[in-house]
């Protein structure tokens, strides 16, 4: 755990930003523009908050060796990884509303 004051940078690897992208769309869809806009930032701001608790969340070695995952709002689920020695969190992926994340690890390349 990072000492008292000792903040990570979190990073969207492209993949993640991606699928900002596509849950942003999928909510403008069904609730229109401003509420997907209210969803998507608040999802953002949940993931940056992962640099005062970068080992919150579970495990996901069966996925793949140093994965973890984080529930937002019972509707997304949101996949990261914590590099200790460049003192950063990779958030790579982000799935929305029961997409199975674990299709996207196979095998291990990323």
């Amino acid at each position: 755990m990072p000492r008292s004051g000792d903040l990570y940078e979190v990073v969207f690897d492209r993949a993640a930003m991606a699928d900002l992208n596509v849950i942003f769309d999928y909510v403008e869809d069904r609730a229109g523009p401003a509420i997907a806009t209210n969803f998507v930032n608040k999802l953002y701001d949940f993931c940056q908050r992962l640099e005062h608790t970068p080992e919150r969340g579970t495990k996901r070695d069966e996925v793949r060796a140093g994965l973890r995952s984080i529930g937002y709002r019972r509707r997304a689920t949101i996949l990261f990884e914590v590099d200790r020695r460049q003192h950063r969190v990779i958030i790579v992926g982000i799935y929305y509303g029961g997409r199975n994340d674990e299709t996207d690890f196979d095998g291990g390349d990323t």
